[in-house]
């Protein structure tokens, strides 16, 4: 694994530091565009951050668009040379922010996917509400049409369903959304907490409810925000994209039962 830093760009605020992690395969067509609206948005927010960017074993120009953000962007590079997979590659980065942070208790991260599907404007909303007191804050996708507000309350009912009690204590309307904020403190616990083990076995959307389910029980308070798609999310819920059952059943009994 190689490991690329840069410090350039910070703001004024160095009490808080927030880590924007992003997850990385074959996004040439939208990793650059991605990096310039966060630095855009981040420069309205005046707060500290930078960015994390593992680069999965990406085949096309994703690491050379990287390599051309590193002077203009408070950007830190991890690349790696063999496929992990977006769950790994996710923990991987979650990871690195409690190794790097000073003040856990202060600084945060947010995750997103590098293929513009969220739309980076949304941090601000995300991060005000750690700084207003929430250890973790789930964004929550907003449907374009009433006529999918059906389906929007599959996953819901799915987590309160399966989840049970570690659902009623973080309840969040769209378990199966990446994009939120998490304080490091509670991603410094819960991995203490795991042995080295890691937090998230799942594939796809599920690992963002397993993620959900394993750090919740570490947080004070887990509120939700509406998020607006970056211009590519398909606002339909279905088995390939949610899991399987077996599957959320699994993280029933890992994450609820002990098993």
């Amino acid at each position: 694994m190689g490991l690329l830093g840069s410090c350039k760009g910070r703001t004024t605020w160095v009490d808080k530091l927030i880590y924007i992690c992003i997850p990385a395969h074959n996004e040439e067509k939208t990793i650059g565009l991605l990096l310039w609206k966060i630095r855009n948005v981040m420069s309205s927010f005046a707060r500290d951050y930078e960015i994390l960017v593992l680069d999965d074993a990406s085949t096309d120009r994703t690491s050379q668009v990287l390599h051309t953000y590193r002077s203009k962007l408070p950007l830190r590079i991890i690349r790696k040379n063999e496929v992990v997979g977006n769950s790994a590659a996710l923990e991987l980065l979650l990871r690195e922010t409690v190794v790097s942070t000073k003040y856990p208790k202060r600084d945060s991260a947010v995750t997103l996917q590098a293929d513009f599907s969220e739309n980076p404007e949304d941090i601000i909303s995300l991060v005000s509400a750690i700084e207003g007191g929430s250890d973790i804050v789930a964004g929550s996708m907003k449907l374009p049409d009433s006529k999918f507000s059906i389906l929007k309350s599959i996953p819901r009912l799915l987590t309160e369903i399966l989840l049970g009690k570690v659902y009623h204590e973080a309840p969040v309307g769209d378990p199966f959304c990446g994009f939120r904020a998490y304080r490091l403190i509670v991603l410094k616990k819960a991995f203490n907490a795991s042995k080295k083990r890691p937090l998230v076995t799942s594939k796809g959307w599920l690992a963002n409810l397993e993620l959900l389910s394993v750090l919740a029980p570490h947080a004070r308070r887990v509120s939700e925000k509406d998020i607006d798609s970056g211009g590519q999310f398909e606002p339909l819920v279905s088995c390939s994209k949610i899991g399987t059952f077996s599957g959320i059943r699994r993280v029933r009994q890992e994450v609820v039962w002990g098993n």
